[in-house]
């Protein structure tokens, strides 16, 4: 009989901050809590409600938001998609660290902005352009003032 339950099913996640149980997504320290059937609500169509609401939080630590809610989304049979990914961007930004688990769908906010062909090139200036454009020292500004 115990090798058709499966055990995760029945042990609630929990770690230092959320608990995640069959009703929802608990904050262990304020009571907070978002219920199952909440947890998929979306804004605009494609952001997610909650990476981004959580974000506004002080209290809301993002590693430990981000773990509960990705393991609830599994709990609950919930898909992950692209939104998901650029809501805990766009909330989160670099605060939520970088995920050891590439499949985990986690963006770097600096992923989502860098142009699409590829790496940014800085112009370099020629050696008659470096020669010609220099700002003014500080002593040469105060004297133009004067």
């Amino acid at each position: 009989m115990l090798d058709e339950i499966d055990l995760c099913d029945l042990v609630p996640f929990r770690n230092a901050d959320w608990l995640v149980g069959d009703e929802g997504i608990e904050h262990r320290g304020t009571g907070y809590f978002i219920a199952r059937d909440f947890v998929a609500r979306r804004r605009d169509g494609e952001l997610w409600e909650w990476p981004l609401h959580m974000a506004e939080k002080r209290w809301c630590t993002p590693s430990l938001f981000r773990e509960a809610f990705l393991v609830a989304l599994d709990r609950y049979g919930i898909a992950r998609d692209a939104g998901l990914a650029e809501s805990f961007a766009l909330g989160f930004g670099i605060r939520a660290g970088r995920s050891a688990v590439p499949e985990a769908g986690f963006v770097m906010l600096g992923d989502l902005l860098r142009p699409q062909g590829g790496e940014r090139r800085r112009r370099v200036p020629s050696a008659a352009e470096a020669g010609t454009a220099r700002a003014p020292r500080t002593a040469e500004r105060i004297a133009a003032r004067v």
